[in-house]
């Protein structure tokens, strides 16, 4: 079976009860494998699946719908990812944390209050030498593992 179109995602319809009855297969990928258009999966239940998304498709999402059939949907879960949540005191503390990660090309995602941790963070994926530079510079900060929304894209850049 080849994936040529999300058909929605479990998290955006209108109404949740749209597809109850359904028996859910998942196609469990890491965060990183989120971003290829053109891949290979197994569900959970052993199927192999193609997904074969046209260019200029949007990256995939945990609860995105891949396929539907009378009793049966195959849908992505995103597996947790090891973060490291960094909840600044200050905006000059954030500048120069937001800076000094900058400068190691590391892709961070930002959230506020209204989130679901609670508070504005900055996320970025687990690094030993970020801990160690948050924990020598008094920067608060917690090591989790989440299912990020969207997944940590190198950035293109150049000197």
């Amino acid at each position: 079976m080849i994936i040529e179109k999300i058909l929605g995602n479990l998290n955006d319809l209108p109404d949740p009860e749209t597809y109850a009855g359904l028996h859910r297969e998942k196609v469990v990928l890491p965060s990183a494998q989120l971003v290829k258009r053109i891949q290979r999966a197994t569900t959970d239940h052993g199927k192999e699946i193609g997904i074969r998304l046209p260019a200029g498709s949007g990256d995939l999402r945990d609860g995105d719908i891949l396929h539907v059939e009378e009793s049966n949907m195959i849908v992505v879960s995103v597996l947790p990812t090891d973060v490291l949540v960094i909840a600044p005191r200050s905006i000059p503390e954030m500048g120069v944390v937001a800076h000094s990660l900058g400068n190691r090309h590391l892709q961070a995602q930002f959230f506020d209050a209204s989130s679901e941790y609670g508070a504005d963070v900055m996320v970025c994926a687990y690094d030993h030498t970020v801990e160690d530079y948050l924990r020598h510079n008094s920067v608060p900060y917690t090591r989790q593992e989440r299912v990020m929304p969207v997944p940590f894209r190198h950035a293109e850049h150049s000197h």
